[in-house]
């Protein structure tokens, strides 16, 4: 088999500090002997889930079995599920916005034996529903649990609690017309239906507006899926909202990085 190096487009400070998480449980179970220190598994991680690489290919590059980089892979992914933001912190967040965006988006996956509730009619695939709150740049502040793919964007947001919660807080948020009828201070922009079937101009005016500020919530669903994981998960669908959260507290230790 063949090999080759290869980069991963993330900082030393994220590596670090996954790697602290790992030190610090091997400490709390004392564990003896491991096939790699934290520094190699955090690397193994991340290659994971930042450059899609499967277990096989993790496997044969770090000179370990598939089922050790499978476990090695789970076991990081728990430390950083406990520290995620949850959701009353994500709107505390978005109260001290000017405005927030909201959006859904599919995540693929696999086949699965029960497929019906995985099956998005919308974008003709399996896959699971999550919901984007983005910031009024584009910047992602928060990805909710994964529902499956069969759920409506409208009814994933009122299930994860985020329409009661942003409401509650008085936070004003753009949505899309999947919305629609979400009520509270979620806006969506004016659609003509059977009993309206002409927009008048001011409502195709507020409409041009509202797809400006809503286009930007694009950049927080393209930036949760530069982590090449997501492009397809190819795991049991109930670890996606593991995945998410755990790639949503390695994004923000980025973030701060970069605005550092």
């Amino acid at each position: 088999m063949l090999s080759y190096p290869a980069a991963i487009p993330l900082s030393t400070r994220t590596l670090a500090r996954l790697a602290g998480l790992i030190r610090a449980r091997h400490a709390q179970r004392r564990c003896r002997w491991r096939r790699m220190d934290p520094g190699r598994q955090a690397l193994l991680v991340l290659a994971h889930l930042c450059n899609g690489d499967t277990y096989a290919r993790l496997a044969a590059g770090f000179a370990i079995g598939t089922t050790t980089a499978w476990r090695y892979m789970q076991e990081a992914i728990d430390l950083l599920t406990v520290i995620a933001d949850d959701l009353d912190a994500c709107v505390g967040r978005a109260a001290r916005l000017a405005y927030a965006i909201l959006d859904g988006t599919l995540i693929p996956i696999d086949r699965v034996a029960d497929q019906r509730p995985y099956y998005s009619g919308k974008h003709r695939r399996h896959g699971v529903n999550v919901q984007v709150v983005a910031d009024p740049a584009g910047r992602l502040v928060w990805a909710s649990p994964a529902l499956p793919g069969a759920a409506h964007d409208l009814t994933a947001a009122r299930t994860t609690g985020l329409i009661d919660a942003l409401t509650c807080r008085n936070v004003i948020t753009f949505a899309d017309k999947g919305y629609q009828g979400a009520g509270g201070t979620v806006r969506t922009p004016f659609k003509r239906h059977r009993h309206r079937p002409q927009l008048s101009r001011r409502q195709k005016t507020i409409n041009r507006s509202h797809a400006r500020i809503r286009a930007l919530g694009e950049r927080a669903v393209a930036t949760l899926k530069t982590w090449k994981i997501l492009v397809k998960l190819r795991c049991c669908p109930r670890r996606a909202t593991a995945i998410v959260q755990a790639i949503l507290v390695l994004h923000t230790i980025e973030a701060t990085v970069i605005a550092g």
